[in-house]
C-alpha cells in the first residue's frame, strides 16, 4: 500500500514507537509523586518540555501538554472566551477553519458570544484588510489557522499578528497543526499569544499535543483537577506519548528544511501529472501553499467511489478533512472558495509524507488516470442504458 493520507495522520517513526515503549516500561511513576519513580518521570517530562520549547522558540513554561490539536484549540478559544467575557464577547475567525475551531466558535454563539467568520479568496486565503474591518471594541480573540488542512493554503498569520500587536487586549490564536515541521513560523515575531500543535501530524503518537500559551497570559481552564500543566490542563500527564512527541520533534530538527524542499518537488510532480488527466480539476492554488497537500475534484464521479477504486489499486487517500469525511455534505472549505456543490462532493485530498517517493507519485498518477477513465466509462454506459429505457 502507498499511503497518501499524511494530513489525516502520519505513520509514527520507528524510533518514536521505541521511545513510547521504553517510557511505558521504565517511567511508569506519576510525575507528581515524590518518590524516585515519580522524580524519574518528572525529569522525562521536563526534558520533553525543553525540547518542545526550543523547537517552538519559546520558554518551557509556555508549553502546555494536551491530548492533541482539538483539545489545544478548545482550551485556547474557550479559555480566552470565558476568562475575558467581561471585556467583550466578539471573536473573529475564518470560514475555512478546522471543525476544532469553527464548531467551537459556533458552540460559543449558543452561550452568548458572537463570531465573525471572515470570507476567503479563491485560493482560500483570508486578507489582513478583512481582519481589520471586522475588529470591534468588544473583540477579544482572533483565531486564524496557519495552513489549511484541505487546500494547503498558507494564511498570513505573521502579518495579522504583527498588526494585532497594537491591540494588546485582543488575543491571537493560531491553529498550527498542519504547518508544524513543514512551513516555518516564527512564534515570537508573529505576535501569537496561543498556538495549537498535534504530534500525530509529524510522525509522533496520536493523542498528544501542545498548546503554546504566552507567558503571563491567563486563560480559564477547561479541566479542573490536580493542577498539572500550570493549572491550565489538569490530569496525570501522558508521559509515554509526551516522550514520543519529543522524539518526533528531535527527528524533525535532524531532517532540517530539506524535507520540505523534497515534498515541494513531489507536489509539483503530482500537480503536473494530474493536470494531464482529463476530467480532473486541481483545487489547491499554485502558490502560497504548504508542500504536502493537494486537493482535486473529479466532477461527476463520487469521491468515495473513486477513493475505494484507488484503494483497490493500493493507494490510500482521503475525502476532505478526515475528521468530517463521513459526512455526506460537501466540504465547507471548498464551497467557501466558490467551488460548486457537485464539484465539492467529488473532491479528494492527497497528502504527502516522509515515506513517499517520486516513484509513488508516478504510480499514483497512472492509477488515478485509469480509475477516472474507467468510472467515467461506466457512467456513460449507465446513462445510455437509462436513455434506451
Amino acid at each position: 500500500m502507498i499511503y497518501l493520507d499524511n494530513s489525516a495522520t502520519t505513520r509514527p517513526h520507528p524510533e518514536v514507537v521505541e521511545t513510547v515503549r521504553r517510557a511505558m516500561e521504565n517511567y511508569y511513576g506519576n510525575p507528581s509523586s515524590l518518590h524516585h519513580k515519580g522524580v524519574e518521570a518528572e525529569t522525562v517530562l521536563k526534558q520533553a518540555r525543553e525540547v518542545a520549547a526550543k523547537f517552538l522558540g519559546c520558554k518551557p513554561g509556555e508549553v502546555i501538554f494536551t491530548s492533541g490539536g482539538t483539545e489545544s484549540n478548545n482550551t485556547a478559544i474557550k479559555g480566552v472566551a470565558f476568562q475575558y467575557q467581561n471585556r467583550g464577547k466578539h471573536i473573529i475567525t475564518t470560514q475555512v477553519e478546522h471543525p476544532a475551531v469553527y464548531d467551537v466558535c459556533k458552540q460559543l454563539e449558543n452561550l452568548g458570544f458572537s463570531t465573525t467568520f471572515l470570507p476567503v479568496d479563491r485560493d482560500g486565503r483570508v486578507s489582513l484588510e478583512d481582519v481589520q474591518k471586522a475588529l470591534r471594541p468588544d473583540t477579544i480573540l482572533v483565531s486564524v489557522m496557519h495552513v489549511n488542512n484541505e487546500l494547503g493554503t498558507i494564511q498570513p498569520v505573521a502579518e495579522i499578528g504583527q498588526w494585532l500587536k497594537q491591540f494588546p487586549r485582543v488575543l491571537f490564536h493560531v491553529d498550527a497543526v498542519q504547518g508544524i515541521g513543514k512551513v516555518p513560523l516564527r512564534l515570537k515575531d508573529s505576535g501569537i499569544d496561543l498556538l495549537s500543535v498535534s504530534a500525530h501530524k509529524f510522525y509522533g503518537p496520536r493523542g498528544v499535543g501542545i498548546l503554546y500559551k504566552r507567558e503571563g497570559l491567563i486563560i480559564s481552564p477547561l479541566l479542573m483537577g490536580g493542577g498539572q500543566e500550570g493549572g491550565v490542563r489538569s490530569g496525570t500527564e501522558n508521559l509515554p506519548a509526551i516522550a514520543g512527541m519529543a522524539k518526533a520533534i528531535r527527528l524533525l530538527e535532524d531532517m532540517g528544511p530539506g524535507e520540505s524542499t523534497r515534498l515541494s518537488a513531489l507536489l509539483e510532480q503530482l500537480r503536473a501529472g494530474i493536470a494531464q488527466i482529463e476530467g480532473c480539476t486541481i483545487n489547491t492554488p499554485r502558490s502560497g501553499i504548504a508542500p504536502h497537500i493537494m486537493n482535486i475534484s473529479v466532477p461527476g464521479v463520487k469521491a468515495e467511489v473513486l477513493l475505494h477504486a484507488l484503494e483497490e489499486r493500493g493507494f490510500l487517500i482521503s475525502t476532505k478533512s478526515a475528521c468530517s469525511s463521513k459526512s455526506n455534505e460537501p466540504s465547507r472549505v471548498l464551497t467557501s472558495i466558490g467551488i460548486e456543490r457537485d464539484c465539492a462532493l467529488s473532491s479528494l485530498r492527497i497528502s504527502l509524507g516522509r515515506e513517499n517517493t517520486s516513484e509513488d507519485i508516478q504510480q499514483f498518477v497512472t492509477a488515478l488516470g485509469e480509475c477516472v477513465r474507467s468510472l467515467r466509462s461506466q457512467m456513460k454506459m449507465k446513462q445510455k442504458s437509462v436513455t434506451r429505457r
